[in-house]
């Protein structure tokens, strides 16, 4: 696996940074990018503040936040160097958890577990796209003869353990298979 430090975090990685509230990033020795996201180095990681989180550059670096985010917002957050991993569109690295309860929806990568099923990063968010339509939309399960909880609860489970697409798997449940 490939060690990331401040010369190399920033080149094809993806990342989810930890919001910190507590932490204001020193006026000296930080980096400023051109589009006004200030860096802080460490050790162990990085601190960045910025109002754009997501796609950066050719990086997709995730926010965690205590609070809900709102775009052009700026934020402080801290990413462990270990926390960085290589991003490219053939490796299966990530995994989708769900909270159905909360209806939160993560895309992570496993630490040991290699049960878990895993997608490409692209994959992994169209997934997490489907997962959020099916949590907000009731249309589609008019089609269908069960309440839509345990529709929701059958169809996201096969979502995320399996490479069927959704269509095939809305299929599969009215069948019955």
């Amino acid at each position: 696996m490939k060690t990331y430090n401040k010369t190399n975090f920033f080149k094809y990685t993806y990342c989810e940074f930890k919001e910190d509230i507590n932490y204001e990033i020193p006026e000296r020795n930080n980096y400023k990018s051109k589009s006004n996201s200030l860096y802080y180095f460490t050790e162990d990681g990085v601190y960045r503040e910025s109002n754009h989180w997501g796609r950066v550059a050719s990086c997709r670096w995730r926010l965690t936040t205590n609070s809900p985010y709102k775009n052009q917002q700026r934020i402080t957050a801290f990413a462990k160097w270990n926390d960085f991993y290589h991003l490219n569109e053939k490796e299966k690295l990530f995994f989708v958890s769900i909270n159905f309860e909360t209806k939160k929806i993560n895309i992570k990568i496993p630490n040991t577990d290699k049960t878990i099923f895993l997608f490409t990063l692209s994959d992994a968010q169209r997934r997490e796209k489907e997962i959020k339509h099916l949590f907000k939309e009731v249309k589609w399960a008019k089609y269908f003869d069960e309440s839509i909880e345990k529709l929701r609860y059958k169809i996201i489970m096969k979502l995320i353990n399996s490479n069927l697409s959704l269509q095939q798997i809305k299929i599969n449940i009215k069948l019955g298979l």
